[in-house]
């Protein structure tokens, strides 16, 4: 009895000790690109058949990170050559996880503030050559680039200013609750456009859905991007067709075979939208959300059964393209 217990123990231990190998050295560095496809009502004829990609979750700055794997992503992509570039936020780490607004302060003092800009540099110069080959890359900003961990702590404009400034100043715009229209380089000028609408932080207390939609057309076809899921029941019916969030990390730690099984499912309370198409009834009628597993990680860095994501959609019309 006591070798079979031991037996059971050593097993155990090399299994869990195989997972960890798998979760922190291998799962990290393995991209997972996901291509599906969404309809979008009244897409223009030259957007129809048109791929864009969403990525999200950078993470920059935390310990062990795998923002090395951005140098892979941004390959593919200029192998790919989508439309556009679709970032949905948390492109720096180092949270404060504190309340109080002169400690988060403190705790973020001005070594761990470089700190995490200069990381910040990093990822952005390895995106850099989707600008330069001309590939149009739009972004909002996460609950992370707020040094946010939870909706509870303390947001740092400070912090969320100076991230959108260098992103902007490599060459990707930044939404913030509002909308932009997307051109294509060789469609006609008179074309109706595709709009993408970017919603702000959710935890920030940002995300201002109204005030985006206001910045459109009433019919316009459209994108919608935002950090976190929990922005998308705010829209009303039949006006984000394809919404698109990161946020989860796929639930970053989950039991092979069981998704809804996730280190966030655990400590979330209500429903966990972890990945992928939400079918369930969530939002209003006539509004789709996909959420991406993003690249990066929180709290630790192991993945198990949620490998980091490039998502990749195609778009197609309803039958009334302009």
């Amino acid at each position: 009895m006591t070798r079979i217990i031991k037996r059971i123990v050593v097993t155990l231990a090399f299994a869990l000790l195989a997972a960890l190998v798998w979760g922190v050295v291998i799962e990290p560095y393995t991209l997972d690109q996901r291509n599906t496809s969404a309809t979008v009502p009244n897409l223009p004829r030259a957007w129809e058949g048109r791929r864009i990609a969403l990525l999200a979750d950078f993470q920059s700055g935390m310990w062990l990170d795998n923002t090395s794997l951005i140098d892979t992503i941004t390959e593919t992509l200029l192998r790919q050559r989508p439309a556009a570039v679709i970032i949905a936020g948390d492109f720096v780490y180092h949270p404060t996880n504190t309340s109080d607004a002169a400690a988060a302060k403190r705790a973020l003092n001005t070594a761990n503030e470089q700190k995490t800009l200069m990381s910040l540099d990093t990822t952005l110069a390895r995106l850099k050559p989707l600008v330069e080959a001309g590939i149009p890359v739009h972004a909002v900003l996460g609950n992370h680039d707020y040094a946010m961990a939870s909706p509870h702590d303390a947001r740092l404009g400070f912090i969320a200013d100076a991230v959108k400034k260098r992103i902007q100043q490599a060459g990707i715009t930044v939404l913030q609750n509002r909308a932009v229209p997307l051109s294509l380089p060789d469609s006609n000028t008179t074309d109706q456009p595709l709009y993408l609408v970017g919603i702000g932080s959710h935890y920030a207390g940002n995300d201002h859905v109204e005030q985006a939609l206001e910045t459109l057309p009433g019919d316009a076809a459209r994108l919608v991007v935002m950090h976190n899921p929990a922005s998308f029941p705010d829209f009303p019916a039949h006006t984000a067709p394809l919404a698109m969030a990161g946020h989860t990390h796929g639930g970053q730690m989950r039991l092979p075979g069981l998704p809804q099984w996730s280190w966030m499912s655990l400590f979330q309370s209500g429903p966990a939208h972890t990945d992928g198409w939400i079918e369930e009834d969530y939002g209003a009628p006539g509004n789709r959300l996909y959420v991406n597993r993003g690249i990066g990680f929180s709290m630790v860095p192991i993945r198990i059964d949620a490998p980091p994501e490039l998502t990749m959609f195609t778009l197609q019309g309803n039958g009334t393209a302009q």
